[in-house]
């Protein structure tokens, strides 16, 4: 597939108004970069509702509704936290979509079985759900980045489908 020629936070916007469709955030390590790439565009108060950046285990668990017992046996940075994160933010901000991002940027935290620049995305949606995972090869700031821009096409992909569905 070709890049797109605007950002996707600008390719966004027409898809989740055309939808009918509000977004809202939850990240982790990312700090906050995916609801400020979100609203960077003009008009972005029409369809972003909200971010919650929690760092902390805390935030997640009481903020976000993550399940202690999740956090305890997974750790922060796995599957079953980001799909929690991603619904919490639903629920909490009230939004029809949210996209959910916790990883290791680095260039601490690792280990042999989470690495630095592991990151899990997840998408919640009332007519979808999906997670996926990635492994960055750059510093910090590059992981975050990298993370960002692949929240907003894990966001844009479940827009360009349920545009095409009959």
């Amino acid at each position: 597939m070709t890049p797109p020629a605007l950002p996707l936070e600008a390719l966004l916007g027409p898809l989740l108004l055309q939808q009918k469709l509000t977004i809202a955030t939850a990240e982790s390590c990312t700090g906050g970069l995916v609801c400020h790439r979100l609203t960077n565009v003009p008009g972005c108060s029409a369809y972003v509702l909200g971010g919650i950046v929690s760092y902390a285990n805390e935030v997640k668990e009481h903020v976000l509704g993550v399940e202690h017992a999740t956090l305890s046996a997974q750790g922060a940075v796995s599957e079953a936290v980001a799909r929690q994160m991603a619904q919490g933010a639903r629920r909490v901000l009230g939004a029809d979509v949210a996209v959910a991002i916790t990883g290791i940027a680095g260039p601490g935290g690792g280990s042999a079985d989470k690495p630095v620049g592991l990151t899990w995305l997840a998408l919640a949606a009332p007519d979808a759900e999906t997670a996926e995972w990635h492994v960055w090869p750059g510093d910090r700031e590059a992981n975050k980045a990298q993370s960002a821009e692949a929240a907003l096409a894990l966001v844009f992909a479940y827009l360009q489908r349920r545009a095409a569905r009959p």
